[in-house]
């Protein structure tokens, strides 16, 4: 069988609004452009399968609203996707770099990436998916695939504190950069990496940090280069840390602390809330994909292929381990889009592929 004979490239008209229009189907729709999700329509393209991504974002938009002077943990080498080098003069590339990285993949393998479309919804079933979408100009449409796979990340959904004052305008859930800051009262909630750079960057550009953390002491997997810098910062009290502290309430002027000698009062002008994330669950269970309340709400699926519970549903990058999401990362989620690629192979095309060992982290199966 020739390869054109097993792509699905057919066209069929519909009547919207009196208006005569076409619609193509696709065999893969790819909901996420972040690398993992590019990985997985790359993969899935190779196989000569249609493919498109939609994201209701930028090209890797989580790495776009990552901080502006960010550098990654990681080497050049475990970010790459697509056979393709990533070339870097730095042991650990840069947001800017990986910005590029990715726009070239995207470009190499010419993807049909639809940016800013937001997914309302899914209908129908496994071969004939009806995805809708909503568009930045609020213009309604639908992509019809025989495919799906889930690869929406995490960034989007902060874990919110639920408390007073948590709506006011200056409370930010993201940190990008120093210098609107310099010489404000500036409160970082959270002991981790994020909430550690934050603090140390927003110290050494003139602002006065406070840094709470509910926990005794800072996380112990912070990077072992950035560990030393905060914890001298704060012994020598440059930066005032809380431990063992929440927020209970966000003012105006200023932020209650609830320390371990009680209830204490500080100026603040700027709260950056950095406690984290979390995958779309309620998006996941709209498209009847079961969540291990057992398990860090993990989406059941095979583990050796990556499909959910429901039949034409994959899942890949973060969101395949639930709210364990420093279980997944580029470097691991990147190898899910062959995983599935094999699958896809056997049941679009009815070709053996080699199946790739899925990495090692959380499944909950089926």
């Amino acid at each position: 069988m020739s390869s054109d004979a097993r792509i699905v490239t057919a066209k069929y008209s519909i009547h919207t609004i009196g208006i005569m229009s076409e619609r193509e189907i696709f065999d893969v729709l790819v909901i996420g452009a972040g690398p993992t999700g590019l990985a997985c329509a790359i993969a899935a393209q190779s196989l000569g399968l249609k493919v498109v991504v939609v994201d209701k974002g930028c090209l890797t938009n989580s790495l776009f609203h990552y901080p502006a002077n960010m550098t990654f943990f990681t080497t050049p080498e475990l970010l790459e996707i697509g056979d393709i080098p990533f070339p870097s003069p730095n042991q650990k590339p840069t947001r800017m770099e990986a910005l590029e990285y990715y726009r070239k993949v995207a470009q190499h393998y010419r993807l049909d990436v639809r940016q800013y479309e937001n997914v309302d919804r899914v209908t129908g079933e496994d071969g004939r998916f009806e995805v809708h979408t909503t568009d930045s100009f609020e213009r309604r449409k639908t992509h019809t695939t025989r495919k799906i796979i889930v690869s929406t990340g995490y960034y989007d959904l902060p874990n919110h504190l639920r408390i007073p004052g948590e709506d006011l305008a200056k409370v930010k859930h993201y940190y990008d950069e120093p210098h609107p800051y310099f010489a404000q009262d500036v409160l970082v909630i959270g002991g981790k990496n994020s909430a550690a750079i934050a603090a140390l960057e927003l110290w050494r550009h003139g602002a006065r940090v406070t840094l709470v953390h509910r926990g005794a002491e800072l996380h112990r997997h912070i990077k072992y280069w950035i560990k030393p810098d905060i914890e001298n910062r704060i012994k020598n009290g440059e930066i005032a840390a809380h431990l063992s502290t929440t927020v209970s309430q966000i003012a105006e002027d200023s932020v209650t602390l609830m320390t371990p000698g009680g209830p204490k009062v500080i100026p603040n002008q700027f709260v950056f809330a950095l406690t984290g994330y979390h995958p779309d669950f309620e998006f996941l269970e709209s498209l009847g994909v079961k969540l291990d309340s057992d398990n860090a709400r993990v989406p059941v699926c095979n583990p050796e292929t990556l499909e959910s519970n429901v039949r034409g549903i994959y899942m890949a990058g973060v969101v395949v381990a639930g709210e364990r999401t420093n279980e997944v990362f580029i470097e691991n989620g990147r190898f899910h889009g062959a995983v599935i690629a094999a699958d896809l192979a056997a049941k679009l095309l009815g070709a053996n592929v080699e199946q790739p060992i899925a990495p090692e982290h959380t499944v909950a199966a089926e």
